[in-house]
């Protein structure tokens, strides 16, 4: 069968699986003409990689799984290990939220580096708290695309400007114009593009790549 008809079995889209692909978590067989032939094993596999990675397990579990280099239980159990100290960690932060609205602690009043040096006490002892630097990564790297696109959609359009300018010194045949103001333009058309996907891929965290799939 084919990938669309795979896409409406499994509830996965067609990135998610060309990603499963990539990662060698799955290897449909190629029909004569190189298109993907999809079989009944190949989408009793892809349920398999749903489930797990809708309980969150990485997909390098997943692979040593599949692979039967881990068995499934030995895989749960380390993955439950890992969702308690999740757990641990998010009563923590529950806990000193607590602690700031009891106290009624207004902005003016929060001792900022008395909070900070419980939480690093608390990170000593195992809890993990949101990692700032990965959040301020994501905004630069949203501020780099932005800048990027702009620098290209201004090249751009002053090539267009240029053209119109020079067509009114000394005019071109409409066809040749348009085809000459097309090709920047068609750029940019491209450029906003990549630009809204390259967004949604920083929103949705590609330090961790396979959290996304």
């Amino acid at each position: 069968m084919k990938i669309k008809h795979v896409e409406e079995l499994v509830g996965i889209t067609r990135k998610n699986i060309r990603f499963y692909e990539e990662q060698g978590l799955l290897n449909p067989e190629r029909a004569d003409n190189g298109y993907r032939e999809y079989h009944e094993a190949d989408i009793k596999r892809l349920k398999q990689i749903k489930l797990l990675r809708k309980l969150s397990i990485p997909i390098e579990e997943i692979k040593k799984v599949l692979s039967g280099e881990k068995g499934l239980d030995m895989c749960l159990h380390r993955h439950l290990g890992e969702l308690e100290r999740q757990k641990e960690s998010l009563e923590q932060m529950q806990m000193l939220s607590r602690q700031l609205i009891d106290g009624h602690i207004t902005l003016d009043r929060l001792d900022a580096d008395t909070c900070l040096e419980q939480m690093e006490r608390l990170e000593k002892e195992g809890t993990r708290f949101m990692d700032v630097n990965k959040t301020d990564i994501h905004k630069k790297k949203t501020i780099g695309a932005l800048i990027g696109a702009i620098i290209m959609i201004l090249l751009m359009g002053g090539m267009i400007g240029i053209m119109l300018w020079g067509n009114a010194q000394e005019p071109l045949p409409v066809g040749i114009l348009a085809f000459l103001i097309g090709i920047p333009a068609v750029i940019i058309i491209g450029v906003l593009a990549v630009l809204i996907e390259r967004m949604k891929e920083i929103k949705g965290g590609e330090e961790d790549e396979a959290s996304k799939y």
